[in-house]
């Protein structure tokens, strides 16, 4: 197959960009900013892993068929990449939000206790990532936001 009508591959990129890019304003209807940021950011609504994975598997799907051996693969990948988004990732985010909070209470603890007068320049220390996994309302959209891209791009593909 050549690479530039590989279907599922250019579904799941477009999967992706299109799960990134729209993080944008669901951020601004729940808070009322703009965070461009979110377009290369981990975490947040919806999951681009998921709404990737699904779309490879989908795509898969329409090319080779429910029944061949590359879609279970496919199938069993997103599986695979979908439960580590709410499980391992998910609590590596909830460690670094406690860990960021103890750094946090050390530092205003050293700054009561010895009055160092330069504080300001400790605030500008990075915070390590809280938002790396994925709650599961996050991948449940994701997922959904993969396959129904995939299926509007086949259509247009296809069909057209």
């Amino acid at each position: 197959m050549e690479l530039f009508s590989n279907f599922p591959l250019w579904a799941a990129l477009a999967a992706i960009g299109f799960a990134q890019f729209v993080k944008v304003p669901i951020q601004y209807i729940a808070s009322r900013r703009i965070d461009w940021s979110l377009i290369t950011s981990t975490g947040g609504m919806p999951s681009s892993h998921s709404a990737a994975v699904t779309a490879l598997a989908t795509g898969v799907a329409f090319e080779t068929g429910l029944d061949s051996p590359v879609f279970a693969v496919a199938t069993v990948f997103a599986i695979i990449v979908m439960f580590d988004a709410t499980g391992v990732r998910r609590h590596a985010g909830e460690q670094a939000i406690v860990l960021n909070k103890l750094v946090g209470d050390f530092n205003r603890f050293v700054e009561e206790t010895k009055k160092w007068p330069k504080m300001n320049e400790q605030e500008k220390v990075k915070d390590l990532k809280e938002l790396l996994g994925h709650k599961p309302i996050e991948v449940f959209f994701g997922a959904i936001t993969g396959i129904l891209l995939t299926i509007i791009l086949h259509y247009l593909v296809h069909v057209m």
